[in-house]
């Protein structure tokens, strides 16, 4: 079997300064926001390159607090897309703004900036473009668009740690950005956690007592938060493995590079990566019109692989109830068509040409 990841493997490699860490935690006997935490946060943003970051629970969390701490909320409105994990999208409803969703772009599957414009009404607050699957959105012009309407720009980084955009890390370009640390992204937890960024220290002190029940001192609630705290574990569990993250970045790029080769004569389409872009590959996403068969063949082979999203958000039946009038016909398209094959740091290069060739063989 030639799993989709392989976490095992990792911990083969960095076992020992995990084991280290999380000691170090212990023996410390302090574990809800203390120095593990302060410092990750410091690190995590000086890698990012911007001032400031925030531990919360999850990548989800981050999303929801960064609208929050924005004051998004009733009769707002957020553009962002359709395809990407539902809690891009849960993040805006649970705020109780609305989501107004444009199509991606055909090639990168990143939000289409050129449509973001004519979505726009007296109601919209911020633009929302996912990093998808490692592969930066199109800043430029959506940050030209959110000055030229006074809009803010939320970065949904939790697939992209490392990804640039005309060399700047995402994450440094928008107002806010937000990152999942779940397990199998590039830089996972060993459970989950999250983190907001920004340049703006005031936001900043907010979303800290945001997310520690609105306190600006233990016992005194200024306002309505919640409880998101990312803790001392998985911060010191972080901070091992965010010294490893570009050595896996690069290894990831090496991966795809070689199924790019491999796979560039065959009918399956691969990746691209745009010449403003530094891709991470958190996913390396293919496309096969006749995607259901090949993925039972690769499974019958003991491929395992996975698809990044075969329902749009504005299809789900928990967004229903919206009743939005969307024509995202790429969007649409495309779900019928991706697949995604194995991808991780610690892959062989013997695992991605056995893949190939099954590829090849069916097709």
């Amino acid at each position: 079997m030639i799993p989709f990841i392989d976490l095992k493997r990792e911990y083969a490699e960095i076992g020992e300064e995990l084991t280290q860490a999380v000691q170090r935690v212990l023996k410390s006997g302090w574990f809800i926001l203390g120095e593990e935490v302060k410092k990750f946060e410091e690190e995590f943003s000086k890698y990012i390159g911007v001032k400031y970051g925030v531990g919360v629970n999850s990548g989800s969390d981050a999303l929801f607090l960064a609208l929050k701490a924005l004051g998004i909320g009733k009769g707002d409105e957020v553009i962002t897309v359709s395809h990407t994990f539902i809690s891009t999208v849960d993040a805006i409803v649970r705020n109780g703004a609305e989501p107004v969703f444009v199509d991606i772009e055909p090639d990168t599957y990143c939000i289409d900036a050129t449509k973001i414009e004519e979505a726009i009404t007296n109601k919209t607050k911020a633009i929302l473009p996912v990093h998808l699957y490692g592969h930066p959105a199109d800043m430029d012009q959506i940050m030209e668009i959110a000055k030229k309407y006074n809009l803010f720009v939320i970065e949904d980084a939790c697939q992209a740690h490392g990804a640039e955009y005309k060399g700047k890390k995402v994450g440094s370009i928008g107002d806010l950005s937000c990152f999942s640390f779940y397990p199998v992204k590039n830089l996972g937890a060993c459970g989950d956690g999250g983190m907001i960024v920004t340049n703006n220290e005031e936001i900043a002190e907010k979303l800290k007592m945001l997310r520690n029940y609105g306190q600006s001192e233990k016992y005194y609630h200024d306002f309505i938060g919640i409880n998101s705290r990312l803790d001392e574990i998985q911060a010191a569990i972080l901070r091992v493995k965010l010294k490893h993250l570009a050595e896996w970045n690069e290894r990831r790029r090496k991966v795809a590079k070689l199924y790019n080769e491999l796979l560039g004569d065959s009918e399956i389409v691969t990746p691209i990566e745009k010449e403003y872009a530094k891709h991470v590959y958190h996913l390396y996403v293919t496309r096969c019109k006749d995607r259901d068969k090949l993925q039972q063949y690769l499974s019958e082979r003991e491929v395992q692989t996975m698809i990044h999203y075969p329902i749009p958000v504005h299809k789900q039946k928990a967004h229903l109830e919206l009743e939005l009038d969307n024509q995202l016909p790429i969007t649409e398209k495309i779900c019928n068509e991706i697949l995604s094959l194995p991808m991780h740091p610690f892959m062989h290069i013997d695992e991605v040409s056995s893949i190939a060739e099954v590829i090849k063989k069916c097709l």
